[in-house]
């Protein structure tokens, strides 16, 4: 074993993984539900960065209605967000060899 070689490739997953974690946090997507009533805005880190609610959800007695379609909301920019980190990663790790992970070390867990 090359130890060398292997702290170089250590170095390269270091720098892929730090890139990547870059570009998940500078992500954005979007989910909504009801057919575009509600639109939510999640950045990378999972935190809300807006909440559109269509005027029409605002009457009295629609209140479990919009709590809903806000969940749903939520939901599906959670999944799209999910969807794009794991992309992410998965490029992140496709130029690092097999597994997309370090070479010829034990496996501890």
């Amino acid at each position: 074993m090359d130890f060398q070689a292997m702290m170089k490739q250590a170095q390269l997953v270091q720098q892929k993984l730090h890139e990547a974690q870059a570009k998940m946090n500078a992500s954005t997507v979007h989910g909504q539900a009801g057919a575009g009533l509600v639109k939510m805005e999640l950045k990378g880190s999972g935190d809300m960065s807006g909440l559109t609610i269509d005027d029409s959800l605002l009457v009295s007695g629609e209140g479990e209605v919009l709590a809903d379609l806000i969940r749903a909301a939520y939901g599906d920019a959670r999944r799209k967000l999910d969807e794009l980190n794991t992309q992410v990663m998965q490029e992140a790790g496709k130029d690092l060899g097999p597994g997309g992970g370090l070479p010829n070390l034990p496996k501890f867990f």
